[in-house]
């Protein structure tokens, strides 16, 4: 199995940024993390980051042929980029998108996703265990389906 994790915007700043909200773990940190959970479990894991959408978009599109799921944190990307939406449909394959902080607990503009409904599931507000999460939601379907 292979899990696309694609995160936005500021992603790159966690542990700088912000830290009452995003905590102290760094991005290179939360990807060191990653990709241990993942081998863990035997699923191969490619991470990406951009603070471009099209960027994001492009990679989603790649997807479609290379990985079996994929998880996203599109950053502010999330509340209005339909470009990301259709990618992800496009890609056609099983999507979670996380969010570290809870999005329903902030600023009002966070609080709308325009990607959401391209998804299968949504966790928002657990931290950087949401990917973790994220990642055994994907695997259990991906066993699922090999039954």
């Amino acid at each position: 199995m292979k899990i696309l994790v694609l995160n936005g915007p500021n992603l790159n700043t966690l542990g700088d940024r912000e830290p009452g909200i995003y905590g102290n773990l760094g991005y290179d940190e939360l990807c060191d993390g990653i990709k241990s959970f993942c081998k863990t479990f035997s699923v191969d894991v490619a991470i990406y980051q951009s603070n471009n959408e099209g960027d994001i978009v492009t990679e989603l599109q790649k997807a479609k042929d290379g990985f079996d799921g994929i998880v996203i944190n599109a950053g502010a990307l999330t509340h209005y980029s339909y470009a990301v939406y259709d990618a992800i449909k496009y890609a056609a394959l099983p999507t979670v998108e996380v969010h570290i902080s809870n999005i329903f607990n902030r600023e009002d503009f966070r609080k709308t996703s325009v990607i959401s409904s391209a998804c299968d599931g949504v966790i928002s507000g657990l931290g950087t265990e949401g990917y973790y999460y994220a990642i055994e939601y994907l695997k259990s379907l991906y066993q699922q389906d090999g039954e």
